[in-house]
């Protein structure tokens, strides 16, 4: 099984599971990354909260760095998984 392949994510149900949940977190981070810039961004129009506007900016950032390490990470439990459906028909079949 290759790092990425697009097949990866509907070679069983089990990793149909995977695929969806691990998309869901990577959604979320990512929607948090656009809300803490959007926020950040209107922070900076007002003086008094330029320190807050810099921590979305920062906290964004994070969520932006989490987003690839997210797909790694679903590629390593894809990896974990492994592929035994072959295994299995062989068993069956001998």
């Amino acid at each position: 099984m290759a790092f990425f392949d697009p097949d990866n994510r509907t070679r069983t149900m089990r990793h149909r599971k995977v695929y969806a949940a691990y998309e869901i977190a990577h959604t979320a981070v990512d929607f948090s990354a656009a809300i803490l810039f959007l926020v950040g961004s209107i922070l900076f129009f007002y003086k008094p909260l330029e320190n807050l506007a810099i921590w979305c900016f920062v906290v964004g950032s994070a969520c932006f760095a989490m987003k690839p390490t997210i797909r790694i990470v679903r590629e390593f439990h894809y990896l974990a998984i492994g592929d035994f459906t072959d295994l299995e028909k062989a068993a069956r079949a001998g």
